[in-house]
Order: C-alpha cells, then sequence, then structure tokens
C-alpha cells in the first residue's frame, strides 16, 4: 500500500511538475524575447517594460480568478484549464506583427501562468504527508529551473539563428503533451474528501474568510511576502538579458552569460528541499532572502565579469531557492475549504509587485537612473519580505493541513 501511495506521489510529482516546467520556459523565453524584440520592433524602454508587466497583470487576473474557482470546482480541472490557456496563447503569439497584439496575448498566456502555479502547489500539498509536504512541493518548484534552463537555451541557439517566433512555438508544442498527462490525474484528496459534506458558500463569502480574524495575521504576511518577491523577481530577472546588454555585452554574450547563472537555480531549489524539513520554513525564506538581496546589491555594483556573473550566479540561487519554500509555505496557512482562495489571493497580490517591477525599470532606464540604484530598490523589498516573515510568520513545518 505504501509502495502504491509513493508511485501515485512521484506520478503526481512528475505531471504537476512538467506544466510548472512549461510555465518557467514560458517566462523565461520572454526575458530573451523583450531583449530581441527591442531591435526587431525598435521598442523603447517603456514599451519594453510593459511587455512583462501585462504578462503579470494577466497573472494578478488569474491567480485570483482561478485561485477561487479551483475551491468550487477542484484542483484538477483548473490545472487543465490554465494549462491550455498559456499554451494556446504562446503559440498564437509567434504570429503577430504588432506591439498592441502581443500585449493582449501576454495578458491572457498571463492569466494561465498566474492561475496554474498556486493552484498547482495546493494540489500537491494537499496530496502529501505532512512530513515531507515542505520537500515535495520545493522539488516541484526546482522543475521551475529546469524551463528556465530549456527557456535559454533555446534563446542561445534558437533566437539568433531563427528568430524569436521559432522559440515561442517550440515552447509551447510540448505544454499539450503535459496537457494529455494531466487530464488522468486525480484531483486532490482532501478536496474530494469536502466537496460531497461542504454547504456551498459564494467566493465573495470564502474571500471574507481569508481575512477573518483567524486567519488576518498570516494573510498579512503571506500578501507583504509575496509582493516583495515578485516585484523583485519580475524586474531582475525579466530585464536580466537586457541589464547585460546595458553593462556593455552584445545580445548572444548576454544569452551566454544569462544562461551561466540560471544553472545556479537548480542547487538552490535542492538545497531549500533538504533544508526544509529540517531547518523549517522560516529559516529557508529568511536565510535565502536575505541572500537574494546581498547578491542583488552586488550584481548592480558589479564593474567587473567575474563579480557579474559571481552575484548573478548567487541571485539565482538564492532567489528561486527562497520562490520553492515560498509555495510550500503558502497553502499550509488555510483549511482546505479556503485554501486555494486563500493562496490564490496572496499570489494575485504579489502580482502587482510583478506588474510594477518591470515597469519601474522601464521608466527608471529612461530617466537614466543607474543599475546600482535600480538593483538597490530590489534588495530592499527583498528585506521588507524577510522581516514581514520574521515578525508575522508561523512556522509550519510538519503541520496537518485540515
Amino acid at each position: 500500500m505504501e509502495k502504491t501511495e509513493q508511485l501515485s506521489r512521484k506520478k503526481l510529482l512528475s505531471v504537476a511538475g512538467l506544466g510548472w516546467m512549461f510555465d518557467a520556459m514560458d517566462v523565461g523565453i520572454l526575458s530573451f524575447i523583450i531583449a530581441a524584440l527591442k531591435v526587431d520592433w525598435d521598442l523603447t524602454s517603456n514599451q519594453m517594460g510593459w511587455i512583462g508587466s501585462m504578462n503579470s497583470i494577466g497573472m494578478a487576473v488569474g491567480a485570483l480568478v482561478f485561485g477561487v474557482m479551483a475551491d468550487r470546482v477542484g484542483r484538477k480541472n483548473v490545472f487543465i484549464i490554465t494549462l491550455l490557456l498559456f499554451s494556446i496563447g504562446s503559440g498564437l503569439s509567434a504570429f503577430v506583427t504588432s506591439l498592441t497584439m502581443f500585449l493582449i496575448l501576454r495578458f491572457f498566456i498571463g492569466m494561465g501562468l498566474g492561475g496554474e502555479l498556486p493552484v498547482a502547489s495546493t494540489l500537491v500539498s494537499e496530496s502529501v504527508p505532512a512530513k515531507e509536504r515542505g520537500k515535495v512541493v520545493v522539488l516541484l518548484e526546482s522543475f521551475w529551473a529546469g524551463g528556465w534552463l530549456i527557456a535559454a537555451l533555446i534563446s542561445y541557439f534558437v533566437i539568433p539563428h531563427f528568430g524569436w517566433q521559432a522559440a515561442l512555438i517550440i515552447t509551447a508544442l510540448p505544454a499539450f503533451y503535459a496537457l494529455y498527462l494531466r487530464i488522468k490525474l486525480p484531483d486532490s484528496p482532501s478536496f474530494n474528501a469536502i466537496k460531497t459534506t461542504e454547504k456551498k458558500e459564494s467566493s465573495l463569502r470564502k474571500i471574507a474568510k481569508v481575512w477573518a480574524k483567524p486567519y488576518i495575521k498570516q494573510t498579512t504576511m503571506l500578501w507583504i511576502l509575496w509582493f516583495t518577491v515578485v516585484f523583485s523577481y519580475y524586474g531582475m530577472f525579466l530585464w536580466l538579458p537586457s541589464v547585460m546588454v546595458m553593462k556593455g555585452f552584445s545580445l548572444i554574450q548576454s544569452f551566454q552569460y544569462v544562461l551561466i547563472m540560471t544553472l545556479a537555480q537548480l542547487p538552490g531549489y535542492f538545497s531549500a528541499a533538504f533544508l526544509i524539513e529540517r531547518a523549517g520554513r522560516k529559516f529557508v525564506l529568511v536565510t535565502f532572502l536575505i541572500g537574494t538581496a546581498v547578491s542583488a546589491y552586488f550584481f548592480g555594483n558589479a564593474e567587473s565579469l567575474g563579480l557579474l556573473l559571481t552575484s548573478g550566479i548567487f541571485l539565482s540561487f538564492f532567489n528561486l531557492g527562497a520562490w520553492g519554500a515560498l509555495y510550500a509555505y503558502s497553502p499550509e496557512h488555510y483549511p482546505t475549504e479556503i485554501r486555494g482562495t486563500g493562496t490564490g489571493l496572496a499570489a494575485s497580490f504579489g502580482r502587482v509587485g510583478g506588474i510594477l517591477g518591470p515597469l519601474l525599470v522601464g521608466y527608471l532606464v529612461t530617466a537614466d537612473v543607474s543599475i546600482y540604484t535600480i538593483f538597490f530598490i530590489f534588495a530592499i523589498s527583498i528585506l521588507i519580505g524577510a522581516l514581514a516573515v520574521l515578525i508575522l510568520g508561523e512556522e509550519t513545518k510538519q503541520k496537518e493541513l485540515l
């Protein structure tokens, strides 16, 4: 029986992880495509910022809508809808010839991305025992590094020779295979247990419950944490290839160096997965967020290639390890009937930060503000998130989900 359950968990992790990986491929490829579109479409810095921000606007809407929907129609159904939405949108965006149409499709792609991620972590959290839940969710998040790595490889080898359109088509097609696998996936045992007994509540009542007295402290903490992490991540990483170009490297060189930095994401995830059940969620989040802030500071200051690559590698290592812990930590603060809503709302508020981050970089670059100042702002943001966890956060290691 135990062996069967282990195989089932491995299947869940692999199927959910594939979808997660294709999410990451799409977000990762976007950072390289923004740099390529600047050349092809002669974009301004403000227009480049809007591409990343429109993606995050869609993610904010998707996290809210699909998070609430997951508590009504099930985690699996939302999982399928969101993957279909961003796969089709990504494929179609390869054929557009104007920035306006590209932005419209990025909104719908973002909806799929923003809806899938919190729902996937909720489904996996509800399907594994408490003693290994954190580790498994961080391992799920580690598929993000695989997706970014594939995106970096496609960008380095495909975009310079075949164009950004070919890269988008390549990233869209495999997602349909993940969709096929996901149809056979069982829904969350926790959701199945309550859907026959739970009295149906309106979505507004579920949203109100998230801010009710028993949950107000953890909701406040999660909203601050999500906002600061997403604001800094999308502000820094969507602009990473472009920042390398601003520092004097060619487009191909910038793709090559970002690929090297991306390799550090995997050990970041694996170290977080190793520590999260031993040292706890709070320790991993606070430590990795502080590491991210310090790395961001040095990356912004870097003048030499050596310091730039070293700080970029540590930035990837700590930031993505913190992301893994964030997805493990968030669903553990709510009961089953509002878990999708609570996690989705926190992620949705975080995506507001994802809207502002890339826009801020675009406007600051246009105003000739230094890269050092821009990355210092992101470092401060991350430290605020770490402080919120330290002061308001509760340790949820091995907590049984109700």
